[in-house]
């Protein structure tokens, strides 16, 4: 869930069923990336939420595709969720199926944010973490905040944003779940992942539908590389 353009909170972190995509896949390896790629991957932990931490400011006058679509769709302080469409919320793995699909595609493909908001309980948050000069930080997101961020980050990036998941662990207990959803995020779909990460979601099943709670997530660096048991 990478894109992110405002600084994080300083903090310091506190010291069953599974999934894996069937399909052999290469392995992304932090060691043989460029030094920039990888300095730049220390800065930004947030891919699903990569794009809401990295970007930088961009003006009014270079809207992504997608940015007056948002705009002009933005609900009202207060108001409900928009309603879902039954299939993307009718099961754990729909919903997150939902959530990837949404945020990815080349740059000019306006993404479907009324789409997104309806995945979301009120008052959800959007989390990404980084490490600084200090030590940890930590950004809490809006909803609203995390579509302004990434259409601020489509709006500079001439490629596009793609964000799959490889693997998944997930916790379940009565009406709440907790899934670690292991991402590769690229610039297209036929290129080399530029970055790697877990997205740790929290759902809750109202005896209807499934809902997004948190979405907290890191991007794995040299000195944190992804566990095999998350891969």
């Amino acid at each position: 869930m990478e894109p992110i353009t405002a600084p994080y909170y300083p903090t310091t972190p506190p010291a069953t069923g599974s999934y894996r995509r069937p399909e052999a896949r290469k392995r992304f390896s932090l060691a043989g990336q460029p030094t920039m790629m990888r300095n730049a991957m220390n800065r930004s932990s947030f891919v699903l939420f990569f794009v809401t931490g990295c970007a930088t400011a961009v003006p009014a006058s270079t809207p992504s595709a997608s940015t007056g679509a948002a705009n002009a769709d933005r609900p009202a302080p207060g108001s409900p969720p928009p309603a879902a469409r039954a299939a993307d919320v009718e099961s754990i793995d729909a919903i997150i199926a939902a959530i990837y699909g949404i945020i990815s595609g080349p740059s000019q493909k306006p993404r479907d944010w009324t789409r997104f908001r309806s995945l979301f309980v009120p008052d959800a948050r959007l989390m990404p973490t980084g490490t600084g000069a200090t030590g940890g930080r930590l950004r809490s997101l809006t909803v609203e905040e995390y579509i302004s961020n990434f259409d601020r980050f489509l709006a500079k990036d001439p490629d596009g944003f793609f964000e799959s998941e490889v693997a998944r662990k997930v916790d379940r207990f009565d009406r709440i779940a907790h899934v670690f959803s292991t991402y590769e995020a690229r610039k297209a779909p036929d290129r080399e992942p530029f970055a790697r990460g877990i997205n740790s979601i929290q759902l809750f099943h109202d005896d209807q539908r499934w809902w997004v709670v948190t979405i907290y997530w890191a991007a794995e660096r040299p000195e944190a590389e992804i566990p095999p048991r998350y891969r």
